[in-house]
């Protein structure tokens, strides 16, 4: 169908939520929940079981919500028909929500949910886990710390602030380094290698501290773009002694319960009792998901216009690093604008400032990160932008 044609005939209809494969009953999700040793090679069913129950399978700590929410009022569009292109392939929004695994799309355009669509069993009130979502909602965390005074300034050294560091490769990397993923620092990516530096290091803090702390540089800071996990959790611990506190609480105090999130999140911890990994991972509801984007949006600024991060944060923050065009301040940066949060397995929430649309994304899919996919879910963005713009 030709998209003016099918923008012709928009309707309005409530929130949908088709079966898709593999869906299971949350009341057995027990059943198949798989070790968490190996979450990132968890079978199809042992992800939606373990995604939606990450607080059943590993230490957490909450990010609590207050008891008002932020105004989201709907007005449903029938975006399922929207085609996405991609290169040579071509398919429907709905064809990808079953191709892909989804289990939530959610659309804000104006300040209103246009589009809202669960899968696998989930719903509503279902929380799911953001991967390295976080690791952008951990950016605007540094900015409320520039903002609160904790931090002086992002072009402060690493070691300032994280001393178990010193005499390492990190001497002369700054916190912008960091945020950038351009440290220099020698780190292996692979999800799909059990011997990578992403599968193989410590999960406790201590551990993570030495493991890094033996890395050798591999180029000048600043200079290299190195997509690096444990860099976001060192970003997480800076975080945490910069203002004393650990980054759930001051999640909750800054932005979860101010601006108004729907519903409690829950952070994954290192260690039982210890800290949040600033990479990984937030636990929350797609419409969480959606107000996160919201948040952004606006600036970091509450629905009174408090600011909660500094006034030029987020336009820092999504701006083309010297070391890839396609990152800011932990932000992958799109077209005209455009940035997104992204997690592996098809987590994301993409948010066009132009277009004034925030669209969230919750998945399971087969493989944590592969290129298709991500070219994929970078035009599912890219479709239905373009047709609530026309």
């Amino acid at each position: 169908m030709r998209l003016s044609r099918f923008l012709a005939a928009l309707l309005l209809i409530a929130p949908v939520a088709l079966a898709d494969a593999p869906t299971i009953d949350p009341a057995d999700d027990a059943k198949h929940f798989g070790s968490p040793e190996r979450a990132l090679f968890w079978t199809p069913e042992e992800k939606v079981a373990g995604f939606r129950n990450m607080d059943r399978l590993f230490p957490t700590r909450i990010v609590a919500t207050g008891e008002d929410s932020f105004p989201l009022p709907s007005t449903f569009s029938a975006l399922g028909a929207v085609e996405i292109q991609d290169g040579e392939r071509a398919l429907t929004v709905d064809e990808y929500f079953k191709r892909q695994n989804v289990a939530g799309l959610l659309v804000i355009h104006d300040g209103r949910v246009v589009y809202e669509r669960y899968g696998l069993g989930n719903s509503g009130d279902t929380r799911w886990v953001s991967f390295s979502v976080t690791k952008s909602v951990v950016s605007m965390l540094v900015g409320a710390a520039v903002r609160d005074g904790y931090i002086e300034s992002i072009d402060e050294r690493v070691t300032a602030y994280l001393p178990r560091l010193a005499g390492s490769a990190y001497d002369d990397v700054t916190i912008r380094h960091l945020l950038q993923m351009a440290s220099g620092v020698e780190w292996n990516e692979d999800y799909a290698d059990p011997e990578s530096d992403v599968n193989s290091m410590p999960r406790d803090a201590v551990g993570m501290y030495r493991y890094m702390g033996k890395k050798n540089r591999v180029a000048k800071p600043g200079e290299a773009f190195n997509y690096n996990t444990a860099e976001s959790q060192i970003v997480g611990a800076l975080v945490r002694a910069a203002i004393g506190n650990n980054l759930s609480t001051y999640l909750s105090n800054k932005i979860w319960r101010p601006f108004g999130m729907e519903s409690d999140a829950v952070w994954l911890l290192t260690e039982e009792g210890g800290g949040e990994t600033g990479g990984c991972c937030i636990s929350a509801t797609l419409r969480d998901y959606g107000l996160i984007g919201l948040f952004a949006l606006r600036g970091g600024r509450l629905a009174d216009g408090t600011a909660v991060l500094p006034d030029d944060w987020m336009r820092r923050s999504t701006e083309p690093s010297p070391a890839s065009e396609r990152y800011g301040y932990l932000w992958w940066l799109g077209e005209g604008g455009a940035y997104s949060a992204i997690g592996i397995f098809g987590q994301g929430i993409h948010i066009d400032p132009e277009q004034n649309v925030v669209i969230a994304l919750q998945s399971a899919r087969e493989v944590a990160s592969q290129a298709d996919d991500w070219s994929l879910q970078g035009a599912l963005f890219e479709a239905i932008t373009a047709a609530l713009r026309d």
